[in-house]
């Protein structure tokens, strides 16, 4: 009797291991996501780039793309972190216009843009919150203050380095239309249709790193739905359609994403009334349940993409990062 439950107990890791890598292998190989309407990407930036980026070596040496828009030595330093599928370009308008009252960083964040290392992919979870760290102690002079502004996964990323080991690099955040969690009750599912998650490889890929094996953290997790004339478009190459498993991890919030809001600083939520991934509504009630430190606006008539470029969130981020 004793040998066999002794024979058992030793076969809970084999099976667990066993049922982990099923999940993964049950979503192979990938399929192809159909051509489904999901965001407007009518105002996202797709004609030719007209500002190349510079190169700024990160602490592995790695080359991160980053465009620089004003003054370096404004007393204001705003990063704009950009949300998934997409680049930098993202915010040349919106850049542009801020850069009158600071000193601007773009980056491409790793994976993706022109011609990343490995498109969809990074090192190890947590690399993205190590280039931003690497980002602004490189350019933040004595007295400036700094202001990481993300929007939707972008949003995400600002939101977990607020939880994070390097949340004293930001005196403010900008959240536009941030995505939080899956679960949270401002997602609608699948993001309104653009995100395509390979649900039961997530959850094998999440028991291995579980018990510390991360091997296998490079396989695709994620896709997106691109609509085709932009795939098509001049900017199509710079697209990125689908993100591994640790790039994907490292864009949002950690599971425990409340705990991740409560160390925010003090920030501004802006959204659209018409946000096709998330529900408007929701944001406030639910992160005024961990913070106290936030303001909302909600933009009338604003989509999900649109809320870059529209012309209300270019003023309410001139006025918030010139207020005390």
């Amino acid at each position: 009797m004793v040998s066999k439950i002794l024979i058992s107990i030793a076969m809970i890791p084999v099976v667990y291991l066993l049922i982990a890598c099923g999940l993964i292998l049950s979503q192979w190989p990938l399929k192809r996501l159909p051509n489904i309407e999901s965001l407007d990407f009518s105002d996202v930036p797709t004609g030719d780039t007209p500002a190349e980026p510079d190169k700024l070596e990160m602490r592995d040496g790695y080359q991160l793309p980053v465009r620089r828009y004003g003054a370096p030595d404004n007393e204001n330093l705003i990063v704009l972190v950009h949300g998934s599928g997409w680049h930098g370009m993202q915010f040349h308008q919106l850049a542009r216009s801020l850069s009158e009252q600071a000193f601007v960083l773009v980056p491409d964040l790793r994976g993706h843009g022109a011609s990343p290392l490995r498109r969809g992919d990074i090192d190890h979870i947590g690399q993205f919150e190590e280039d931003l760290a690497d980002l602004i102690d490189q350019f933040r002079q004595a007295g400036q203050k700094v202001t990481l502004v993300g929007h939707s996964s972008g949003g995400g990323l600002v939101v977990r380095m607020a939880g994070g080991a390097y949340r004293d690099r930001m005196d403010k955040a900008v959240l536009l239309s941030p995505f939080l969690h899956h679960r949270a009750p401002t997602t609608r599912s699948n993001s309104g249709g653009w995100a395509k998650p390979l649900t039961r490889r997530l959850i094998g890929l999440s028991m291995l790193n579980n018990i510390g094996i991360t091997a296998l953290n490079h396989l695709t997790a994620i896709q997106f739905a691109m609509p085709q004339a932009i795939l098509d478009g001049p900017l199509g190459h710079t697209a990125t359609t689908a993100y591994s498993f640790r790039l994907n991890t490292s864009y949002a919030p950690r599971n425990n994403y409340q705990k991740d809001i409560e160390k925010l600083p003090p920030f501004m939520l802006v959204v659209g009334s018409k946000d096709e991934a998330f529900i408007a509504k929701e944001f406030e009630p639910l992160l005024t349940q961990y913070s106290d430190k936030g303001v909302y606006h909600l933009n009338d008539d604003v989509g999900h993409l649109g809320i870059v470029n529209a012309q209300q969130t270019r003023d309410l981020i001139l006025t918030y990062i010139s207020s005390d």
